[in-house]
């Protein structure tokens, strides 16, 4: 019987596959001996990358879905147009007084020929030339600029100047407010300073930890390195790929996040070598030969799990994914080369100070470190049962608001307050009431005209429930192809528009086409909102299967086991859950006071694939070590408590870290990022305290020797790899 045969199949054996040759450790040597020429190389690579970013970026969203019903209605309408346009801005006035006065109609003309000469307005329709552009009451109207470009596309000093010229308007009781895409760029601001602080408090923490700002600081100053090099990167390929412009913030994130993490398990392992008398060379090979080889299959995880948005294929999702990727990989490729480096120029220093503050430890009769987190991993062992259902149950519980996610996108209602774009958004509600902001397309193509099949489904709208008013038939340069405006009598983000969606689709629409023999489609942000969340749900399952199968199947090589993996996957999947049930609770429901409203249609599967990949990392730094305590006591319950005692102080920093990066986030403008980085907090919070420092162990306890149970067959096919050497 082969040895792996043996261990396969006798879990208490001590046996231990072959170890993947020592590229870690020879890595380590090199960028350690050749300390400066690394450190020149990385210098180098980031100021040649920004050099080549000097031109500036080209970032642009896509969020079209071919085989909706919603891109249908786009597309015809675009064919059915000789002439493209841009985006257009509305240009609300509100006077109590009414706006029909001689002297407040004087004073908007002339404010509407200023702004009509302004760059990239092509024309400015007056709220006097169209009845229906003021409210019934006369208080509240709005005129409409038509731009040259989208609204992405226009320059924010452009917007700047349309607003102030519409500001001069103002006075003696008259207000005026710019709504539109445009306009909505106004109201986010510039971000940046939530991001810094959070790095604050990262090295707050490792100076904490570390007792020195100097070793506190290199995980910070290679995060910095690895996303500052990528963020060029990806300046210079937005110009040939599809990639939007709140990428570079979920890089960050990302980057810097697990950057960091990955620096200080390293860090980590580096000065624990040192004060077992290492030479700072040796030291620094054995942590990267350890820790490093650790990171780096966690990394590997995390690449894995964004690869796996791309098999969605939504648009801009997909270039934000590789992105992403390519932001873990290059900080993989840091932690691995110029943390070494930096150790390399630092170690006499730090051999110094760490062995004298061991000395000192020791000398005071303190108990050793790691003796707080093995007497709490023998109270887990003591209960591993009791300790695993409390635990499971609380985040069931907060896991279970996730069942009933509103997905959708944001508009200006969800703008902060005060900002012009939030303003004019609630002065068209109040004035033509809340689905005067988010109107239904009606996209109607006859046989023989549109128009009396556009006016048939004119009248049937108006008999609709849900329907405030429908105006139409709107024509087109193409005589067969009109639309009909349907406005609902609920706001954009109701749940009630989502349902008059399905109502028109499944019900009034068929029947007014049995009648007239036209095609009916439905268009409209509310309706792409609902077709792209269908979409979501619809490639949910192969995203899940890609992403689940690839990690336990990685597990299964680095751990040859069968029941970890598994057990990490359903944790993983538990920690996910909690997040996107806490993101509920407080961006949907409004929880502590946030704005009420959809969660963004594509959140919950780039929570799930971020959040699975760095769930991961914990998990192998955690297990490799409980592995490692395995194979050298050959009793289980010891195997848990050591490996808990050595890595349970890295495991709360390195998720205390991520969370205050990810919950700086919290801090931006962008709502998205407020929920991206809300969750993310939420998942490693979760995942750090609750699932690696109480489930793991209890479940590790539970299982005991067949935790590492490998079925024979699967043993002599899977090649041996192992994460730590001795």
């Amino acid at each position: 019987m082969s040895l792996t045969e043996k261990d396969s199949r006798a879990p208490e054996s001590g046996a231990q596959p072959p170890v993947v040759a020592g590229v870690f450790a020879r890595v380590a040597r090199f960028s350690h001996r050749r300390r400066r020429l690394a450190l020149t190389l990385w210098i180098i690579v980031l100021v040649g990358v920004w050099a080549a970013a000097s031109g500036g970026d080209d970032y642009r969203e896509n969020y079209s879905l071919p085989g909706t019903e919603s891109q249908a209605a786009a597309d015809l309408l675009n064919h059915s147009s000789k002439t493209t346009t841009g985006d257009s801005l509305q240009i609300v006035l509100h006077d109590e007084d009414g706006l029909r006065g001689a002297d407040v109609r004087g004073r908007v003309d002339a404010m509407l020929a200023e702004v009509a000469k302004l760059p990239k307005v092509t024309q400015v329709r007056s709220l006097y030339e169209d009845e229906s552009a003021v409210s019934q009451d006369g208080t509240i109207g709005y005129a409409t600029a038509v731009l040259d470009v989208t609204a992405p596309n226009m320059p924010r000093e452009d917007t700047e100047r349309i607003l102030d010229t519409v500001k001069e308007v103002e006075g003696q009781g008259l207000t005026a407010e710019l709504g539109g895409g445009a306009a909505r760029k106004l109201a986010t601001g510039e971000g940046g300073w939530g991001e810094m602080l959070g790095l604050v408090f990262a090295l707050v923490i490792l100076v904490f930890m570390f007792g020195t700002l100097i070793a506190a600081g290199l995980p910070v100053v290679t995060a910095l390195f690895a996303v500052g090099s990528t963020l060029a990167v990806i300046v210079v390929a937005s110009h040939f790929v599809t990639i939007a412009d709140y990428t570079p913030y979920v890089m960050m994130l990302v980057g810097l996040g697990v950057g960091i993490d990955y620096a200080l398990l390293i860090f980590a392992r580096f000065r624990s070598e040192l004060v077992r008398g290492a030479t700072p060379e040796e030291a620094n090979v054995k942590a990267l030969d350890s820790a490093g080889r650790t990171a780096f299959f966690a990394g590997s995880t995390v690449i894995l799990a964004l690869l796996g948005l791309v098999a969605l294929g939504l648009g801009s999702l997909q270039g934000m994914a590789l992105s992403v990727a390519l932001t873990v990989l290059v900080t993989l490729l840091a932690s691995l080369t110029l943390l070494p480096a930096l150790l390399g120029v630092f170690g006499d220093r730090f051999a110094r100070q760490f062995r004298a503050r061991a000395a000192k430890r020791a000398a005071s009769s303190r108990p050793e470190e790691g003796a707080a987190w093995r007497r709490f991993a023998s109270g887990v062992q003591r209960r591993p049962l009791a300790v695993l259902l409390v635990a499971v149950v609380a985040l069931g519980a907060l896991a279970f608001p996730a069942l009933s996610l509103r997905l959708g996108f944001t508009d200006a209602g969800n703008d902060k307050a005060g900002s012009t774009s939030r303003e004019a958004y609630d002065l068209l509600s109040k004035g033509f009431g809340p689905g005067f902001n988010g109107p239904l397309y009606v996209v109607v193509e006859g046989k023989d005209g549109a128009e009396a099949p556009a006016t048939a489904v004119a009248a049937a709208l108006n008999d609709t429930d849900g329907v405030a008013a429908a105006t139409g038939p709107i024509p087109t340069d193409d005589p067969n192809v009109a639309t009909v405006m349907a406005f609902p009598t609920t706001s954009p983000q109701d749940e009630g528009t989502s349902e008059l969606v399905g109502t028109l689709r499944d019900d009034v629409l068929p029947r007014v086409a049995e009648e007239t023999g036209a095609r009916y489609l439905v268009g409209g942000a509310t309706a792409a909102s609902e077709d792209y969340s269908d979409k979501v749900a619809a490639r949910m399952p192969v995203f899940m299967a890609i992403v689940v199968g690839l990690s336990l199947l990685l597990l299964m090589v680095v751990f040859r086991s069968v029941l970890i993996p598994l057990k990490a996957a359903l944790l993983n999947l538990l920690s996910i859950g909690a997040a996107l049930g806490a993101i509920s609770l407080v961006f949907q429901h409004g929880m502590f006071g946030v704005e009420p409203g959809p969660i963004e249609a594509y959140l919950p599967v780039v929570v799930f694939a971020i959040v699975f990949g760095l769930s991961m990392d914990y998990e192998i730094f955690l297990v490799s070590r409980i592995q490692e305590e395995w194979h050298r006591a050959k009793d289980p319950a010891v195997a848990v408590r050591e490996g808990l005692g050595h890595t349970g102080s890295v495991i709360i920093a390195a998720g205390a870290i991520m969370v205050v990066v990810f919950g700086s986030f919290m801090l931006s403008p962008e709502r998205m990022l407020q929920q991206m980085g809300f969750g993310m907090a939420v998942a490693i919070f979760v995942d750090a305290l609750v699932i690696r420092c109480l489930i793991v162990p209890a479940v590790m306890q539970l299982l005991g020797r067949r935790a590492w149970w490998l079925p024979a067959p699967l043993a002599k096919v899977m090649p041996g790899v192992r994460l730590e050497r001795h």
